[in-house]
């Protein structure tokens, strides 16, 4: 290929420029868009797209002679378009390159060429990282109905203590094991080390990815047996919460952000992950607003695709005037009344979600 050098301004304008820039400048030739980097006494010029998904590196940050990208922290050698090791990037093997120019100074200019671009290598993924399972297609292997309990409980896990919404969740996934004949799995929130969503989304939607982001760069991330149940094993989800100041707890809503990456599925690709499913609700607490919290449940979750049965929630309060745990906690004990209605509530949703398959088949 030819060369073809284009002048892009004056070296010492141009660093004055890169200085209020934290030293990355997006450059705009043709119809091309390019980052133009400044490390130790060099120029780097390349190509504005990570390897990635695609992200503007111009966006993103210059750390130890890298652009980082700014989605989902990539690195690039500002020079070579190299990616670093796979520590930097951990769910490839290596990151592959981006396209670098050359660039050079004559008399008072820098140029580049801009007709003698790198190569651009692809990433060398891991196939064998924690979260590709996910990837699969969803498709309900044959067999009985299966019902997970999801708890949302904030406890200490090394120091367990009694939650009301969690004991009806187990013992009607006792009841429902034994008589409606189908498989249960119990999960607890609690019990899983899993970051917070970091907003992927609010970069641009396109970096909001199936599976999630995190759960592809952090093999320690435990959120996967989340998604691995919701998407891939369950039927049936009965979601059970305490009921804090008002709210649902706050280890749901941290699952709740990270469940975007389902729900971004419908918005971007009109890809729905969740059909013919079922999620219903109990909700405990020792004040009241549990219409509230039901409502903000059902809704995100029909949001994700799943259906609710008649009558979708069982709930218990005192009431804010007789707020008393201790009474609280031996009343949920011994009421076979509420019992009672925790196992009908996964019941109905039984009914319901043979009758999904039924239809759907």
């Amino acid at each position: 290929m030819s060369d073809e050098w284009v002048a892009i301004g004056k070296p010492q304008v141009l660093i004055r420029e890169l200085e209020s820039t934290g030293f990355l400048k997006e450059l705009v030739i043709g119809e091309k868009k390019f980052v133009l980097t400044y490390v130790q006494g060099q120029f780097g010029v390349l190509n504005n797209k990570c390897n990635h998904m695609g992200a503007p590196l111009a966006k993103g940050k210059l750390k130890n002679g890298c652009v980082e990208c700014p989605w989902h922290y990539w690195q690039f050698n500002h020079k070579t378009g190299i990616a670093l090791s796979e520590a930097s990037q951990p769910l490839a093997t290596h990151g592959g390159s981006v396209p670098a120019l050359e660039t050079k100074i004559e008399g008072d200019l820098l140029f580049v060429n801009i007709k003698n671009e790198s190569e651009r290598i692809k990433a060398q993924y891991n196939l064998d990282y924690p979260g590709s399972v996910l990837a699969r297609e969803p498709k309900r292997e044959v067999g009985k109905i299966r019902v997970l309990g999801l708890s949302t409980t904030a406890m200490d896990k090394n120091h367990p203590r009694f939650s009301t919404s969690e004991e009806l969740l187990k013992s009607s996934l006792a009841r429902a094991n034994h008589e409606l004949d189908v498989e249960t799995r119990f999960l607890a929130l609690s019990e899983l080390n899993f970051r917070n969503c970091e907003g992927f989304y609010s970069k641009s939607e396109r970096a909001c990815t199936w599976p999630c982001s995190i759960t592809k760069m952090d093999a320690a991330d435990e959120m996967i047996k989340v998604y691995e149940n919701l998407v891939h094993w369950a039927d049936v989800v009965i979601v059970s919460t305490p009921i804090r100041w008002g709210s649902a707890s706050s280890l749901y809503y941290k699952m709740a952000e990270r469940l975007n990456s389902i729900q971004n599925q419908i918005t971007l690709k009109n890809r729905v992950l969740i059909q013919n499913k079922v999620a219903a609700f109990v909700i405990t607490g020792g004040q009241d607003n549990i219409q509230a919290v039901a409502g903000q449940m059902l809704t995100f979750f029909g949001e994700l695709g799943f259906s609710a049965p008649a009558f979708p929630f069982v709930a218990h309060s005192l009431g804010w005037s007789s707020e008393d745990m201790e009474r609280n906690m031996n009343y949920v004990k011994e009421s076979d009344y509420l019992h009672q209605h925790a196992f009908e509530l996964v019941e109905r949703s039984v009914v319901l979600v043979k009758k999904l398959l039924e239809v759907n088949k």
